[in-house]
């Protein structure tokens, strides 16, 4: 009855299960004599392989279920596919939404040697990659543009939004793209979308004339950054988005059927959300609070500009609720000949050469420098900002911060080189991932925590 993907999660399943001995101790006493009394397993996998196949029966399905609720999903998977009685524990887990174990991060990208619905999972905690079959969705034509909570926000071939969690392959369309204030259709003859007009105001300020674009090459100029976030009071999902001109605020529920724009301001970078309050960052270190929960939006400054902006910036919340900035410095890159630095034209590719630390409270609008975040990590990129407790997932390094490229000049460099690596917080040192060359530059690749939450 067991499958040879399920004998690669068995040795940790054992393990687990000696976690639950007070509750199977009275059902299974001969599984108790295969493990030691110090908690580890003695046999080999094949063994072990064989004496819990033969005695899960034994195993109540409740026990099965906390026992997989402690697995992250490639094992959770694993454990689902090694018999009928497991397959059972692992669909209820699912269906009863009672499996909310915090998942690592893993990078999303795609390869040449793929297909086109092909995407690629590299798992840190188990440093290896998993492909994904995305049947309905052509991933390597797809713009990344944003990741949260499991969802990816991609923009198609046609500039046109959708989420989609490629772990469950649940795809959600969102409003058009005529919806957004600055963007407005013209149509051809027959009806179709010839092409797109944007124009160049925010708030009440214009900036230029209008810019026309084709369908396909809107989402170049168009999008700058995607966010999914959860809404209990609803029990829907929000998603905003930074766009153009000058990286402006609208936002959506999904199942409506246009975006909202939230004027007057630009210049956004990153956001959060709170409690029913959207909170934004600029550019200038301004952080500008959004109440999404009543019929009318309204608009808080929590904090004023703080700087010039030259660093990428970055907001984020803590396990424990602190609320931190983060400023990335990048640079050109540059190599050494005879001695000097030089940029090396053939390739323009940026490297994080620093990053910068602030605590923010919002409520007396003190902003301090921290130099450490101890055993904290972050994940920085496209994805939703991220930081994580290294004691809860001990694969990741502490005070390190694990880098994407999220800078808008990469829709315009589709074929340069990605500012991806492990980033130390305590001497700026640099470690790879992957190897660069597993991934293709092109969508740009990204940070995604797997989830197999469906949102229907």
């Amino acid at each position: 009855m067991c499958s040879r993907a399920g004998m690669m999660s068995l040795r940790c399943l054992c393990r687990l299960v000696l976690r639950f001995l007070p509750r199977i101790s009275a059902l299974s006493p001969s599984l108790l004599k295969t493990l030691k009394a110090d908690g580890d397993v003695h046999s080999p996998v094949m063994e072990e392989t064989a004496i819990v196949s033969s005695e899960s029966s034994e195993l109540p399905v409740d026990i099965l279920m906390d026992i997989f609720a402690l697995l992250e999903i490639p094992d959770l998977v694993r454990a689902g596919s090694v018999c009928s009685s497991w397959h059972s524990a692992y669909t209820i887990l699912r269906s009863s939404e009672m499996y909310r174990r915090p998942q690592t991060p893993c990078l999303f990208y795609t390869s040449e040697s793929d297909g086109d619905n092909v995407a690629c999972l590299y798992s840190l905690a188990e440093k290896r990659v998993y492909k994904l079959a995305l049947p309905d969705t052509p991933i390597r034509r797809m713009h990344l543009i944003g990741s949260h909570n499991g969802w990816l926000v991609i923009a198609d071939e046609m500039s046109e939004l959708h989420i989609i969690n490629p772990i469950t392959g649940e795809r959600v369309a969102l409003p058009s793209v005529s919806t957004i204030e600055q963007v407005k259709p013209i149509f051809d003859n027959a009806g179709a979308v010839q092409k797109y007009k944007l124009s160049q105001y925010f708030g009440k300020r214009k900036m230029g004339s209008p810019l026309f674009y084709a369908p396909d090459s809107l989402r170049d100029h168009l999008y700058a950054k995607a966010f999914v976030f959860p809404d209990p009071a609803t029990k829907s999902y929000i998603v905003a988005l930074i766009h153009n001109p000058i990286n402006q605020l609208s936002f959506t529920r999904v199942g409506d059927s246009k975006w909202t724009w939230l004027p007057p301001n630009a210049e956004y970078e990153d956001c959060i959300y709170i409690d029913g309050v959207l909170y934004a960052l600029k550019g200038t270190g301004a952080i500008h609070a959004f109440d999404l929960t009543g019929p009318i939006v309204s608009r808080k400054v929590i904090m004023d500009n703080m700087k010039n902006a030259y660093e990428r910036l970055y907001i984020v919340q803590t396990p424990s609720g602190d609320v931190l900035q983060v400023w990335r410095d990048q640079d050109l890159a540059t190599r050494d000949i005879e001695g000097k630095d030089v940029i090396d034209i053939s390739e323009m590719r940026v490297e994080t050469r620093k990053i910068m630390l602030y605590k923010v409270d919002m409520a007396t609008k003190e902003f301090v420098r921290i130099n450490s975040l101890n055993e904290h990590v972050l994940f920085l990129g496209h994805n939703q900002s991220l930081c994580l407790t290294a004691e809860e997932f001990p694969h990741l390094k502490a005070n390190h911060a694990y880098l994407t490229d999220n800078d808008e000049i990469i829709a315009s460099s589709k074929s340069n080189c990605r500012d991806i690596g492990v980033f130390s917080l305590e001497n700026g040192s640099t470690e790879e991932i992957v190897p660069p060359q597993l991934w293709c530059s092109w969508p740009a690749p990204i940070w995604i925590t797997p989830n197999l939450t469906k949102m229907s």
